[in-house]
């Protein structure tokens, strides 16, 4: 099994599903391919890089996939999931609005640079938005070296004004379970 670490956000409604509750149904589409799946609380942050445009709700997973499930099967599950809640890539303006963003953050110790893929994640040390729910879940013994690194990472970019109006909306989840979707409201 390889342990990952996911960035989800959300700041457009999709079919009648708010930021969050589409957050919510991400989760249970998550917990059908990740193995002993926790989530983040949620965040509202304001818009990065294209600031005209709503505020975004952000959260990290962290969970295991089989080892028979590379980076680039996870990238076209996340893909597939976005889709189903109304991301079109073809349509949408770079780092502008979207019902549905997830990120491969870090999948094991796996560096990629590819075109389509690169982990890990080459702008997570500049994100509060993602480093802020990576240091909350990332809670084992074991991740102590990588969570010192990345609150390193949040010091700077705290000093740089990076992560101001970043306000927590939602308490920390563990598991499988979500709490704001019932698996039909989300097909």
């Amino acid at each position: 099994m390889k342990r990952v670490l996911l960035g989800l956000g959300s700041n457009r409604a999709f079919e009648n599903k708010t930021p969050l509750e589409i957050l919510s149904c991400a989760q249970s589409e998550l917990a059908h391919y990740l193995d002993n799946l926790s989530f983040s609380s949620v965040y509202r942050t304001p818009a990065m890089y294209v600031e005209d445009q709503e505020d975004f709700y952000n959260m990290t997973a962290l969970g295991y996939v089989p080892d028979d499930l590379d980076a680039f099967d996870l990238l076209k599950i996340i893909n597939q999931i976005e889709a189903k809640y109304g991301r079109d890539r073809s349509r949408e303006i770079r780092f502008g609005p979207r019902s549905l963003d997830i990120d491969i953050e870090l999948f094991g110790d796996l560096e990629i640079n590819h075109p389509d893929l690169q982990i890990p994640h080459p702008r997570m040390q500049e994100r509060a938005f993602v480093l802020i729910p990576a240091i909350e879940i990332l809670t084992n013994p074991a991740d102590e070296i990588v969570r010192e690194k990345y609150i390193s990472c949040l010091n700077k970019v705290t000093a740089e004004g990076g992560a101001d109006g970043i306000v927590k909306v939602g308490g920390y989840r563990n598991g499988n379970g979500t709490d704001n979707c019932s698996d039909k409201a989300c097909l």
